[in-house]
């Protein structure tokens, strides 16, 4: 089970679209997606904190033991590409990051029983993402 260092904060408007991931699918994932929805600090829409991760951000994230600065969008496992750094809320780090704000930490045990130590450095709400695009 993952160790954050902060409250998790997830949107209503989340909560309710990844319930039925959880309905739908048996897998160590979902579980854990499940545990992380738990513990989460459930907010209005328009209460989330600009800087949390939430289901269609782009964020920013470092790996505190190699340094390793990553970006990428969390997306629903239909929307994932790997080549275009979408990754899935399924995915182990996916999960890790939802919820978390700007400068929130976590412990992410992997499955070969190895810890990732991420922190989130930046954060980008997916209408900021879709204004800066228009």
């Amino acid at each position: 089970m993952p160790i954050a260092k902060k409250t998790l904060f997830i949107s209503e408007r989340d909560y309710q679209s990844l319930l039925p991931l959880i309905e739908k699918y048996d897998t160590p994932a979902v579980e854990a997606l499940d545990n992380e929805l738990g513990r989460a600090k459930i907010v209005r829409n328009t209460e989330l904190p600009v800087d949390v991760v939430a289901m269609d951000s782009r964020v920013t994230f470092i790996d505190l033991d190699t340094a390793e600065e990553s970006t990428v969008t969390l997306v629903y496992p239909a929307n994932s590409d790997i080549e275009q750094m979408r990754i899935s809320i399924l995915s182990p780090v996916g999960t890790a990051l939802i919820g978390l704000r700007v400068g929130g930490k976590i412990d992410w045990p992997l499955p070969s029983g190895k810890i990732r130590h991420l922190q989130v450095v930046a954060v980008t709400q997916a209408e900021k993402i879709h204004a800066q695009l228009a």
